[in-house]
C-alpha cells in the first residue's frame, strides 16, 4: 500500500504545496481522498492515471478540499473513461455535488454515482473497510479510515512435515482450512500448522476539524493523517477557525496509540514548518509533516514502512 500526499495546504495554494488530497493505491486499486483545486496535474506528477481511479471520498464541502472534482471528471471524460466513478461525502452534501458536476455544454462518457454518509457508516470493500466518524469543523465533514481485514495466519510447513503432511496438494488443503488425516492415521487440523490471523493495516485521515473525539476510529492506526493548520502560539484562531494545532494533532495521536502521524493542511504562512514539526514531537515523536508528492510506502504489519520524498 502506498499513500500519495498530492497537496498538503490548507485554504489557498503555495509555490510549494498544493490543495488537500491523498491518494492511497492498494493492490490494483486507487482511491482518493479530497480532491482539491489541481489534483489532476499532481497526479500526472506523482504518475497516476486518473483513469484507474476507483473511488473518492470527500471529507467535507470547503471549497480547497473539492473544487478539483470537475476538471478531474472532465478529463477523465476526455480519455473516453467507462467505467463507472463513485464519489462519497457526507450527509446532506451529495445534492451539491452533483449539481457542481453538471458543468455547462459538457458530456460525461461514464457513470458518476455520489453516495452520502452519516458518521458511524461505513463501506465495504474487498478486502477492507471504509469507517466513518464525525468530526468538529465549521460545515458537515468526516474522517476516514481504511481498515484492511485480517490476513490468515503463517502456515509452517517444517511443522507440518513433522506431523505427517506431505508437500504438495495436501498443504493447500490445510491452509483451505480442510482436516487431514495422515497415511499413518494422525489427524492434522488447520490450527496444527497455521499461526493466529494477522491484522491488517490501517490508515485515518482526518480533514479539518478542531481535536475530536476520533480516538476510537484512530485506534491502533499505523498512519494517522491530521489537521494541524496552525501553530500552538495560535491556539485560540484555530479554535474559533474550526481547525487544529501541533499539540492538538499529537495528543490524538498519542491516546490512539497509532504508529506514525502525518501533519497536513499546512498553514500558507508556513514556509517553514519545523515549528510545527517541534511542537507536536514533544508530544508524540514519530511525528512527520507532510509534503506535496511525499509517498508513504507501508507494507503488510510486521515489516518496516517507508517515507519517500
Amino acid at each position: 500500500m502506498k499513500l500519495i500526499f498530492l497537496g498538503t495546504s490548507g485554504s489557498i495554494p503555495t509555490l510549494k504545496r498544493g490543495l488537500p488530497a491523498i491518494a492511497i493505491r492498494r493492490e490494483r486499486e486507487l482511491l482518493l481522498f479530497d480532491v482539491g483545486e489541481g489534483a489532476q496535474r499532481q497526479m500526472v506528477l506523482a504518475d497516476l492515471s486518473p483513469m484507474k481511479l476507483d473511488t473518492i471520498f470527500i471529507t467535507h464541502l470547503h471549497g480547497d478540499h473539492f473544487l478539483g472534482l470537475a476538471g478531474l471528471v472532465q478529463t477523465m471524460s476526455l480519455m473516453d473513461r467507462e467505467k463507472k466513478l463513485e464519489i462519497y461525502c457526507p450527509k446532506g452534501e451529495g445534492g451539491r455535488i452533483r449539481n457542481y458536476l453538471e458543468v455547462p455544454h459538457y458530456t460525461l462518457t461514464f457513470d458518476v454515482d455520489v453516495h452520502e454518509l452519516e458518521a458511524g457508516e461505513e463501506v465495504r470493500r474487498e478486502g477492507y473497510r471504509i469507517l466513518t466518524s464525525e468530526v468538529d469543523h465549521s460545515v458537515p465533514a468526516l474522517a476516514y479510515a481504511l481498515v484492511e481485514d485480517e490476513r490468515p495466519g503463517r502456515f509452517d510447513p517444517e511443522r507440518a512435515k513433522a506431523l505427517g503432511v506431505k508437500p504438495g496438494p495436501d498443504f493447500s488443503r490445510l491452509r483451505a482450512g480442510e482436516i487431514l488425516r495422515t497415511r499413518g492415521g494422525k489427524v492434522v487440523k488447520p490450527r496444527d500448522v497455521i499461526g493466529p490471523p494477522r491484522p491488517g493495516r490501517k490508515v485515518v485521515y482526518v480533514g479539518d476539524t478542531r481535536p475530536s473525539e476520533i480516538v476510537e476510529l484512530a485506534r491502533g492506526a499505523d498512519v494517522l493523517i491530521h489537521d494541524c493548520t496552525l501553530s500552538d502560539e495560535l491556539l485560540k484562531k484555530a479554535e474559533e477557525s474550526t481547525h487544529s494545532t501541533p499539540s492538538g494533532a499529537a495528543n490524538i495521536a498519542k491516546r490512539a496509540g497509532v504508529k506514525q502521524l502525518v501533519l497536513f493542511h499546512i498553514s500558507p504562512r508556513y514556509e517553514d514548518d519545523s515549528v510545527l514539526l517541534e511542537q507536536a514531537r514533544q508530544i508524540f515523536p514519530n511525528t512527520v509533516v507532510a509534503r506535496d508528492l511525499m509517498v508513504i510506502e507501508l507494507p503488510l504489519r510486521g515489516e518496516r514502512a517507508q517515507l519517500e520524498g
